[in-house]
């Protein structure tokens, strides 16, 4: 019976049937004898059979300072470096590793890995840092330190390497080092970055903010959604509108309008008396299309506003109010004025995709030297909004990764603006 339990611990383990009932042998076992043999087969499948190069733990493990793994010395913990000396078979036939400090530990592939890098292949991907990044001298194992060159978070860059370690995936950042998969990203992350800025800086009642990078649909924002009085801002749909209108070739720039009386009076009219250079009284003059435009997008003027609101779209009909709520999910009053930051910003967002002639009207107007555009030195196309204590301004801002900026404000002044402006421009140019 020895003998045949000898013979059948020798063989290969995948000749060995770890699973044992009356049928796997031809002769009747003990319950001792089965455990026995089971127990045995299961050190094979575990056992290391040679000395381990760069040795870790899975988890804190026991060491001893006998063979026998009966006396308690200490305990090993993971990713903290230990070198094996030897390996052995005790009295009670278990493989056990020597280590350098004399002490010894089960050499069980259950308890101790070979931390090793895996794989190693040359990539080419571009990649962005998530908020927390660590940078290692080479792809992570047990002893390798962190880098002597950091890694920015929120920063894209060219990963030339890939490699697969027991602790994931590392990709390598020439010359700053190897960054683990896990705090990283295949797209853009600075808008992670800029709702950090909005949240830590601007998280105000007084404040409607909005960002939305336009190639990649991330947005950011406080109180985005909050509706104030916006202004001049809520020429931006009668803008839209009025490109609709010229691409169906309903008009041209050149169709004319009459200034009478009615284009100031009818409800939803701006007061003539605002802003803008058109005569605040109807003089009975013929203006283009063209000229209208330019003079709303530029001066913000109302009486312009006011005759195309009048002739093109219908006096704000039916099918003005249809068109804006499909490009922006919801109605924009245009009697109230009442509107988000975010309402905006899809606005100007879809004039900025009918890329028609108001984009470059909105590029060239008499505010650019305040608020959003102040300091950015990239073009910007923007649409402002003033009435009582509510200063706003919504732009198109065309950084190598085009984004909207919509700021509505309430009891602020543009100088607060440009600081919001050049802030989310900061991260984003």
């Amino acid at each position: 019976m020895k003998k045949f339990l000898a013979l059948l611990v020798s063989l290969p383990l995948f000749l060995v049937s770890l699973h044992l009932d009356g049928s796997d042998i031809p002769f009747v076992m003990t319950r001792e004898e089965k455990a026995l043999l089971q127990d045995q087969g299961l050190q094979k499948l575990t056992r290391f059979q040679k000395i381990l190069d760069h040795p870790n733990v899975f988890k804190a493990t026991l060491t001893y300072s006998d063979s026998d793994l009966t006396q308690v010395s200490s305990v090993l913990l993971p990713n903290i470096p230990f070198q094996i000396t030897d390996l052995r078979i005790n009295d009670q036939g278990q493989s056990v590793f020597q280590l350098e400090n004399g002490t010894y530990v089960e050499a069980s592939n259950l308890l101790v890995y070979n931390d090793t890098v895996y794989s190693r292949e040359t990539v080419s991907e571009e990649l962005w840092t998530k908020s927390e990044v660590t940078t290692f001298a080479s792809p992570y194992v047990s002893g390798v330190g962190t880098s002597s060159h950091p890694v920015a978070a929120y920063t894209r860059f060219l990963a030339t390497e890939k490699a697969e370690t027991f602790s994931g995936t590392y990709y390598k950042y020439s010359g700053y080092g190897w960054v683990h998969e896990s705090q990283l990203s295949e797209s853009d992350t600075r808008m992670d970055r800029v709702q950090e800025v909005l949240s830590q800086k601007y998280n105000q009642d007084n404040y409607s903010i909005y960002v939305k990078q336009v190639q990649t649909g991330k947005t950011a924002g406080i109180n985005q959604t909050e509706e104030m009085y916006s202004a001049s801002v809520t020429k931006l749909p009668i803008l839209y509108y009025t490109q609709v209108m010229l691409d169906k070739g309903a008009i041209i720039l050149n169709t004319q309008y009459d200034y009478i009386p009615e284009v100031n009076t009818f409800s939803g009219a701006y007061d003539p008396s605002g802003s803008g250079y058109l005569s605040k009284t109807a003089d009975g003059n013929h203006y283009s299309v063209e000229t209208l435009l330019e003079d709303v997008t530029q001066h913000s003027d109302n009486v312009a506003s006011n005759i195309l609101a009048y002739y093109v779209t219908g006096q704000f009909d039916k099918s003005y109010q249809k068109t804006i709520k499909d490009v922006l999910g919801s109605k924009w009053d245009m009697k109230s004025r009442e509107a988000s930051s975010e309402k905006a910003g899809l606005m100007m967002e879809a004039i900025y995709r009918q890329n028609g002639r108001i984009i470059s009207y909105l590029s060239q107007t008499d505010f650019d030297g305040s608020r959003i555009s102040k300091n950015i030195d990239k073009p910007v196309a923007h649409k402002i909004g003033d009435a009582y204590d509510f200063k706003h301004d919504v732009a198109i801002v065309y950084t190598d990764s085009p984004f909207i900026l919509s700021i509505f404000t309430d009891r602020a002044s543009y100088d607060d603006i440009t600081a919001i402006a050049d802030d989310v421009y900061a991260i984003l140019k």
